[in-house]
This record gives structure tokens, sequence and C-alpha cells, in this order.
């Protein structure tokens, strides 16, 4: 067992916080999952990457193709499910993954269930994910997001990640880009320009 600052644990693929524990899906997370994955709130900063999960049916499939993923994928990648430890509760979901579409940049992603939305939760299980992808080797992660989507430039600063601009690179779709490099963990962060700025920032 690995353990790192803000009180961020890691033993092989299960990862704890003071209040989480980041392990991989199983099948009995089915429900859990399309609990937060079938909420169109949720959803709908998802797309085009991932569309809402209209029925069990269909997040079944999803959730067997990522504990198959899971057990071939090389960490620091992977999925995990977000489940609060004194509620007993999945609460979200995390990963870390390559950004299309050339698989070389490595993106953070963080879906809260509605109902815990203001918890916090998004923050911490992102600082969680950090340091394992840097105990692991990785030098450094990104998290991108739609301009409006004011929830998520504010999860990925309190992950430590700086505004480093927009692109229309990543999902053919303009982003906000956050980045993470490893020697800049628990680091203040740089916040995003306000909107009326964001047109005259360079792309990538």
């Amino acid at each position: 067992m690995v353990k790192g600052s803000h009180s961020v644990d890691i033993d092989g693929a299960v990862i704890r916080t003071a209040r989480l524990e980041l392990a991989p899906w199983t099948m009995s997370d089915v429900e859990a999952a399309l609990g937060i994955f079938g909420d169109g709130e949720v959803a709908r900063w998802l797309a085009p990457a991932m569309d809402r999960i209209p029925d069990v049916a269909t997040m079944r499939q999803l959730v067997s193709g990522w504990v198959v993923d899971g057990a071939a994928i090389e960490p620091p990648l992977g999925r995990w499910k977000v489940t609060d430890l004194a509620l007993g509760q999945v609460v979200g979901a995390v990963s870390l993954l390559p950004l299309p579409p050339d698989d070389i940049d490595s993106e953070i992603g963080v879906q809260i269930a509605r109902d815990r939305w203001g918890s916090g939760y998004a923050g911490e299980a992102g600082d969680a994910i950090a340091h394992y992808a840097f105990a692991a080797g990785a030098d450094e992660i990104f998290a991108v997001s739609r301009p409006a989507n004011q929830r998520a430039a504010a999860a990925a600063r309190r992950m430590g990640m700086d505004w480093v601009g927009q692109t229309d690179k990543y999902y053919e779709t303009r982003l906000d880009v956050f980045r993470l490099r490893r020697y800049d963990l628990d680091a203040p962060a740089v916040a995003a320009p306000d909107a009326d700025q964001a047109d005259e920032l360079t792309d990538f």
C-alpha cells in the first residue's frame, strides 16, 4: 500500500481518501451505474463521448465491457466506481482514459450522482486519481469540459489543474482544456478566464 498526500491511500487498483473509496466496477454495480449514467442531467455533459444510458440492459452491457477492459488495461488507466465510505453507497464514477483522436494524452473524467452534487466528491475523487496516476509514472493528465460546464471547471481547479486554453481537437467539439503536471500536484491552480475572454484564446 502506498500512502500519498491529501490522505490518499493506494492499494493496487483500489484508492481511498478520507471519505471515498475508488474501486474497479463489478457486475453488481449495474443499478448504481445506471443511476448516474442514466440521468439526463449528468449525461448531457458527456456527449459526444458518451450518450445517456437508457436502460438496465444497455448499462449491463457497458459495465461488462468495463470489467473486461479493466482486467487488461495498463495502469494508471482505468475506470472506477466512487463509493462514500460512511454511506456505503456508490455516488459517482471516475476514469483515466486516452483522449481521442491520437490516444496520447490521458483524460480524467468524473461523474457524480445528481443528488450528491455540491458535496465536493468530484474534486476529491479527481485528486485521488491524480495521485494514483503520478505514483504509476504519468507525467501529466488532462481534463476537458464544455465552456458552459462551470461545475466541471470548478472540479478541475479543486484537483489542482491549470486551465491551458480551448481546442476542438478532442471529440470535434470546442472544449476547455485543463492540465495537471506531476510537479504541480497539490499546488494552487490557475482559473479559466471569463466566457467573454475565451474567444481570444488560441486553439491547440
